[in-house]
């Protein structure tokens, strides 16, 4: 064998590379890691549940009553109302949010939690799988949760609320893969709270939670139709006050680009991360 037959350079590289944007693959592995979470998550039950829920809800409380009865109606419907059903998407958003950030952080970096997952069968796919629809599940009981107060305050009580549950699930993924993407990428807590500060916040008053997009300059309504909060809201409202539905197909499909798209680069940078 002469000399330039050897291989230069390491003979897995290429397929190491190759092998961060493979197709994700999906298996029911990631089962029992969201079972894991939940009885972790079970043991804290209401000071999670509560402290996902306190602040939309003393924002529906003073704004909604106090704020609201001095505002005309919006649209033909009354403030409280409008704002509960903003503030409910809110919540989700917080929620997975949360989740998929400080959580999936304090998990992967401080408490080691994937480093011993990753010496089992599950691969690091059943492990992101596994963080996206433990978050989507967690903002859902929180939606439950600030439904039901919505129920018990009489604001909205249509037969559409329920229907909107499946909504907000979906919802759920599309937030925590937005979140898991920024999570790979994280330096330390504070990239977390740099993305809250400058992500995060700025959507909930973009969005349409506390007031018509209307009322917003035409480059900021441009951008504010394509925010995943937006279109969360804009799903929501109508199901919950009976109210006809406008670009729902539309709301409907970004949700869905922003759950795939945003999976797929988290995949491939998590891949990056653990497996370098």
């Amino acid at each position: 064998m002469t000399p330039e037959s050897f291989p230069t350079g390491p003979p897995d590289a290429t397929a190491d590379r190759l092998s961060l944007f493979a197709a994700p693959r999906f298996s029911l592995r990631f089962v029992p890691l969201w079972r894991r979470h939940f009885l972790v998550w079970r043991k804290y039950l209401f000071e999670r549940v509560l402290s996902n829920i306190v602040e939309p809800l003393m924002t529906l409380v003073a704004f909604g009553y106090g704020l609201g009865a001095l505002l005309p109606n919006i649209d033909g419907v009354k403030y409280l109302p409008f704002l509960a059903t903003g503030t409910i998407c809110v919540s989700v958003m917080y929620s997975a949010k949360f989740e998929s950030l400080w959580g999936a952080y304090s998990r992967m970096e401080v408490q080691k939690t994937w480093a011993g997952v990753m010496n089992t069968p599950l691969s690091v796919d059943d492990i992101l799988f596994g963080e996206l629809v433990w978050a989507a599940s967690k903002s859902l009981f929180t939606g439950i949760c600030m439904l039901l107060i919505i129920w018990a305050l009489g604001i909205a009580r249509t037969s559409g609320s329920l229907l909107t549950l499946p909504v907000l699930f979906f919802a759920g993924l599309s937030f925590s893969s937005m979140a898991l993407t920024v999570n790979a990428l994280a330096r330390g807590w504070d990239s977390l709270s740099t993305y809250f500060t400058v992500v995060v916040t700025p959507m909930v008053f973009l969005s349409g939670v506390f007031f018509p997009l209307s009322r917003l300059p035409d480059w900021l309504q441009a951008i504010s139709a394509w925010l995943p909060l937006t279109a969360t809201v804009q799903i929501v409202r109508p199901m919950m006050l009976s109210l006809p539905m406008q670009n729902a197909g539309r709301c409907a499909l970004l949700l869905v680009a922003y759950t795939v798209i945003g999976y797929a680069v988290a995949l491939v940078l998590t891949r990056r991360r653990l497996l370098k």
